[in-house]
């Protein structure tokens, strides 16, 4: 009988170890999650918004603001978890040179200990310029 009580507290300590393991990890990894999160999402995007038809007509860099936070919205919606509430801004999306800012504000879970509700609130604000080198001819190195 012993060691069937013992089995059941281990069992019990293992349960309530993986629960502060994720309460801890859902409140220490979001900023950096997102910001990385943020920059490799923006930086696709764009390259995926460039207007290559005017670019070829004109010679200048420009995307297309539409097109840009469809892209971010699509990949920002693939890759986010489901535990934390998400709020998106765009501000300053210029079209010709291509500049944005996007803001992500991130709340996690709002997790109960000793009956208390904590939520914690992490903003991450990204400003990008695109630049892009293009050579329209490769063996030409001048």
């Amino acid at each position: 009988m012993k060691e069937s009580v013992w089995a059941w507290w281990f069992l019990v300590l293992g349960l309530i170890m993986m629960a502060v393991v994720i309460l801890v990890t859902d409140m220490t990894t979001t900023h950096e999650q997102n910001y990385y999160m943020l920059k490799e999402i923006s930086e696709a995007s764009m390259y995926e918004a460039v207007d290559y038809a005017y670019y070829r007509k004109y010679g200048d860099l420009r995307i297309n603001s539409e097109k840009f936070m469809e892209n971010f919205i699509r990949r920002y919606s693939d890759t986010i978890s489901i535990n934390k509430t998400t709020k998106l801004a765009f501000y300053d999306i210029y079209e010709s040179p291509p500049k944005i800012t996007v803001e992500v504000r991130t709340r996690s879970s709002q997790e109960v200990i000793n009956f208390n509700t904590m939520s914690f609130d992490v903003t991450n604000r990204l400003d990008a310029i695109l630049e892009m080198y293009y050579k329209e001819d490769p063996t030409n190195f001048n």
